[in-house]
C-alpha cells in the first residue's frame, strides 16, 4: 500500500560520490543503516547501462522489502516494474506521468515553492522533494527553499515532503517541528567512509527530530 511507505531515510544514489566499489554495494550498506527508500539517479549513463544496473538494484530492494524510486527515466521505472518515479520541474510533467504509471505505482514530484507543491499534489504526486534546502555539490545551480518557504509548502498540502539538498548530520536538527516525512539523502551516505554507520547515524538523528 502507498500508505505505509516510509519517507524518513530516502537514500539518493549518485555513482559519482559514493565510497564503495560498486553502487550495489552502497545501496546494501545503506540499507542495512536503516535507509526506508532507495531513488536510483543515473544523469551520465545511456539507456541500457541505466536498465542493467536498475535491474541489478531492484533486486536487492525487493529482497529487502524497500521500494526503488527511479529518477526521471518513466520508461525505466516501468522496464523494471519499480515501485515509482521521481521527476523534476523540467521533465515530463507529473500528470502525464501519472497517467502513464496508473495509480498504483508512487510518484514523486521535485518542487522549490508552494505553488509547484499544490500543483504538484493536484496533477498526483504521492509525495514532494522541496529543495534545494542548503548548498550542495550534486546541484550547483539550485535555488535554495528558505524554511519559511517549506513551511508554506508543508500548510498548502497533505501528502508527504520530503527535503532534499546539503541534509547531513548537522542540517538535519534544523528541521525539528517542520512537519516533514523524511530526509533525502545523497553524498552524507553515499560518500561516507562507512555508508551503514552513515544512515544509522542520520536514521537516529530524524527519529529525534520527529
Amino acid at each position: 500500500m502507498k500508505s505505509d511507505i516510509d519517507y524518513s531515510i530516502y537514500l539518493v544514489t549518485d555513482r559519482e560520490l559514493m565510497s564503495s566499489e560498486t553502487l550495489e554495494e552502497a545501496v546494501e550498506q545503506s540499507i542495512a543503516g536503516g535507509t526506508t527508500l532507495v531513488q536510483l539517479r543515473e544523469k551520465t549513463s545511456d539507456s541500457l547501462e541505466f536498465y542493467n544496473t536498475a535491474v541489478r538494484i531492484k533486486r536487492i530492494t525487493s529482497r529487502r522489502n524497500i521500494p526503488l524510486i527511479i529518477n526521471d527515466r518513466v520508461d525505466i521505472a516501468l522496464a523494471v516494474d519499480a515501485e515509482g518515479v521521481h521527476v523534476g520541474q523540467t521533465d515530463i510533467p507529473a500528470a502525464v506521468v501519472r497517467h502513464i504509471i496508473g495509480d498504483n505505482k508512487i510518484l514523486g514530484v521535485s518542487v522549490s515553492n508552494a505553488e509547484e507543491a499544490i500543483k504538484a499534489e493536484r496533477d498526483g504526486a504521492d509525495y514532494l522533494g522541496v529543495g534545494a534546502m542548503f548548498a550542495t555539490d550534486t546541484k550547483t545551480n539550485a535555488s535554495i527553499v528558505t524554511i519559511e518557504e517549506l513551511a508554506r509548502i508543508r500548510n498548502n498540502v497533505s501528502i508527504p515532503i520530503v527535503v532534499i539538498g546539503g541534509i547531513n548530520e548537522k542540517t538535519v536538527p534544523l528541521f525539528k517541528g517542520t512537519g516533514i516525512n523524511g530526509i533525502s539523502v545523497v553524498s552524507a551516505i553515499i560518500a561516507a567512509k562507512d555508508i551503514t554507520v552513515a544512515a544509522k547515524k542520520l536514521k537516529k538523528l530524524f527519529e529525534e527530530i520527529h
